[in-house]
């Protein structure tokens, strides 16, 4: 059999839960841009994550109007599915397509939207832990794309795996088993890709958001939040039992 003669996959082939995402981002983005200026500013600020709606100090609640009390609820989680602009959404996409791929084939559906909630809300709690008093609204997935990029990593660099330089199934390659949390930060690509993926978010961060017209910063904290909530927290998302992972990870050791 020639290589030519070897079954191949489609260019463009997502999960179903990731084109799910990719859908509802896509679609709220959309949804918003036939809005009115005022009824945009409205709907951010009423499910946007302003750290200030939290502050007890303030006495009147200014924030009456944009969901009251109900918005520090619902709030840690919506924040992710807004964007600032087409680009900002596309930058978001472009990451979440190889990382939330390989995260979604391995964990399945439902697991992969509880994961990128819980990695969302650890990024909106990082962010309200650093920016106590905030008033301007975070908004994007950027935490949430960080969580999956963490949790990919986690598996990712495996012999047969997506990242190990050797072709192979999707699906078999997302089923590789991950190793143990302090094993995989002994390896040299998993340390290099956790280097320069903190100092790039912290380099932007300290600079101004190039996703905006305006001088907005980045909230890095709340990618670094959602990213180490991504990496400590993969192995309570993670289906493969600890037997198999085990047995299936001795002949490569």
């Amino acid at each position: 059999m020639t290589e030519s003669d070897l079954p191949r996959e489609p260019v463009l082939n997502l999960p179903g839960a990731l084109i799910a995402i990719l859908i509802v981002l896509a679609g709220i983005h959309l949804f918003r841009s036939i809005l009115p200026p005022e009824s945009d500013q409205w709907l951010i600020w009423t499910f946007g994550f302003v750290p200030a709606r939290f502050d007890t100090s303030v006495l009147v609640d200014r924030f009456a109007e944009y969901g009251g009390k109900g918005a520090k609820v619902w709030t840690f989680l919506t924040y992710s599915l807004l964007h600032a602009n087409f680009t900002h959404l596309a930058v978001n996409v472009l990451w979440l397509l190889p990382f939330g791929s390989a995260v979604a084939r391995r964990f399945g559906a439902i697991r992969f939207f509880l994961f990128l909630a819980v990695a969302a809300i650890a990024g909106a709690g990082a962010h309200l832990i650093t920016h106590p008093r905030e008033l301007a609204p975070m908004i994007g997935a950027s935490a949430a794309v960080s969580g999956a990029m963490a949790a990919a990593i986690r598996f990712a660099f495996a012999r047969g795996s997506f990242l190990s330089f050797r072709r192979g199934d999707a699906d078999a390659a997302a089923r590789v088993p991950a190793q143990p949390l302090l094993r995989a930060l002994r390896q040299p690509r998993v340390i290099t890709f956790l280097a320069v993926w903190f100092a790039i978010n912290i380099i932007f961060g300290l600079g101004s958001n190039p996703f905006s017209d305006q001088a907005e910063s980045i909230a890095w904290q709340a990618h670094i939040g959602g990213f180490l909530a991504g990496l400590l927290l993969f192995s309570l998302f993670d289906p493969i039992p600890p037997a198999s992972r085990k047995v299936a990870g001795a002949p490569a050791a």
